[in-house]
């Protein structure tokens, strides 16, 4: 098999395994339930990632706060990586290990929401952000692998992608991703079918 048929194959190994996951498929749905309450009550739903999962925050925060399917009014969705200037006085002052804490306590609020995204499951300031959410009274959401890590151990709902491979990993957060944001924005704007 060639390296492009075997990518493709192993992608399609990852959704299989997600699409026969009655587990998975009521985590996901907890995970949207979460992050709607928060955001119907104007609370905050703060993303965090390092490398490919940083980008992963971001377009999952856009989704929210943007639009997903339709036009409708924004939500209170961001991601704690976003403002570099911030980023790299903290990381520079602290320590990188410190970036999204240190936010967090300042922009988190009880009742919110923090989703932590990482392939490893052991990002040392994800597992510190998570620690800082617990501080505010915030619920919290992981993406990570199929290991889960740390990460999986004080969280509220463990999203594992079931793969070791980091590609195959991000691919699959983004369907759960997407997912979730499309269950939050037809539970806050019905309108039918979103297509």
């Amino acid at each position: 098999m060639d390296k492009v048929r075997e990518a493709f194959a192993d992608a399609q190994a990852v959704y299989t395994a997600l699409l026969g996951s009655e587990e998975m498929a009521a985590q996901v749905r907890a995970a949207a339930d979460m992050i709607g309450n928060a955001l119907a009550q104007g609370l905050p739903v703060l993303f965090c990632g390092n490398g490919g999962s940083a980008a992963d925050a971001q377009h999952l925060a856009a989704e929210l706060s943007g639009r997903f399917y339709y036009d409708r009014p924004p939500l209170n969705a961001d991601a704690l990586h976003a403002n570099t200037s911030y980023l790299t006085a903290v990381a520079n002052d602290y320590g990188y290990e410190h970036v999204f804490s240190r936010l967090l306590r300042g922009r988190g609020a009880a009742g919110g929401v923090l989703v932590g995204i990482s392939t490893s499951g052991n990002s040392p300031n994800i597992v510190n952000a998570i620690a800082a959410a617990r501080e505010k009274g915030m619920g919290v959401i992981v993406l990570t692998g199929s290991k889960g890590g740390v990460m999986a151990r004080d969280c509220d709902i463990a999203l594992k992608a079931p793969s070791d491979c980091t590609p195959r990993i991000q691919e699959a957060h983004i369907l759960l991703g997407h997912t979730i944001c499309q269950l939050v924005e037809a539970k806050l704007f019905p309108r039918g079918t979103a297509a």
